[in-house]
């Protein structure tokens, strides 16, 4: 979910040429636990904690579930680089990955991954409990199993029932401070079930000819321009309405529901606007469907971000 500049895209270098040191191997290893997308996961998760508490969680269990959630990401997605490194090279976007550049044997990414999930699942299970760290080890597999193996190369609809995965974090956090499962966490994942694909397929227009050459059948290698947009928005009306839901299921404050309504009103101001040029008769890069892809971030932080704030206010 990275965007690289054009100084990343250009060809990278071997890591014959790059001379091995521990701190480029540690790096390497980092690198597969692709830390900015658990960035994304995380600000999920710790808003949702707050709002399980009614306030300030306790701070060892969000310690526990903060600590061992980025390590279940991390296995997460170092298996999803061991199960797509033959794809990696081909598109410009992941071929620096560590995988794509030998920097890493399959088989130490694999036992890498496979270990990460291991010590999450037993991490949250000794600091939280039984169920968050049951979700926590379903996400892994999903991902691994669902995702990578069978719906990515296989189908168009890959990011949307893939997504589910992503929206596991708001579920474990909810678990790691109740031990049980509510309406107010389901309704959250269902926003980030809403927000994913047309986050996902604005970033792929970006780089369709990356996963058109690695015969990866994303919305928009598949489908018209067209059809990707407006399925775009469609989804982002999904995400906002889904996240006022939030309010009478949480009995939030009025701060909540006021923030969601503002920031909905602008993500679908900005999709509109993506519709609004192709309209126009704009095409390809001229759309600028980053616009939206950067904005999306954006609401979803903040999004979340109100998410913790309410409880503290009421």
């Amino acid at each position: 979910m990275t965007v690289l500049t054009n100084r990343q895209t250009t060809a990278p270098a071997t890591a014959a040429e790059e001379p091995r040191t521990i701190g480029t191997v540690v790096k390497a290893y980092i690198a597969l636990m692709k830390p900015r997308v658990i960035e994304l996961l995380l600000i999920t998760t710790l808003p949702v904690m707050f709002l399980a508490a009614g306030g300030l969680p306790p701070l060892w269990t969000s310690i526990g579930v903060m600590v061992f959630g980025t390590l279940s990401a991390g296995s997460a997605n170092a298996l999803n680089c061991y199960i797509d490194r033959d794809i990696d090279q081909k598109m410009r976007r992941t071929r620096r990955r560590p995988l794509a550049q030998h920097q890493v044997s399959p088989r130490a990414a694999l036992i890498f991954g496979i270990v990460l999930g291991i010590l999450s699942t037993l991490g949250l299970w000794v600091t939280t409990n039984w169920l968050a760290a049951m979700l926590s080890l379903g996400a892994i597999l999903f991902y691994v199993l669902v995702y990578s193996l069978v719906l990515k190369r296989r189908t168009v609809q890959n990011v949307v029932w893939g997504g589910i995965a992503g929206c596991m974090p708001v579920l474990i956090g909810w678990a790691g401070i109740t031990e049980r499962l509510d309406w107010a966490p389901l309704v959250l994942f269902g926003v980030v079930f809403f927000w994913t694909p047309p986050h996902t397929w604005t970033l792929a227009m970006r780089y369709k000819e990356d996963y058109a050459a690695a015969e990866v059948p994303m919305l928009p290698v598949v489908a018209t321009e067209r059809r990707v947009i407006l399925e775009s928005v469609a989804y982002t009306w999904a995400t906002v309405l889904c996240s006022l839901a939030l309010w009478p299921v949480a009995g939030t404050t009025l701060f909540y529901p006021a923030v969601a309504v503002l920031l909905g009103a602008m993500c679908l101001w900005e999709v509109h606007r993506l519709l609004a040029r192709l309209n126009s008769g704009l095409t390809g890069v001229a759309l600028r469907p980053m616009r939206f892809f950067h904005w999306s971030n954006a609401y979803l932080a903040l999004l979340f971000l109100a998410v913790a704030i309410d409880p503290l206010l009421a």
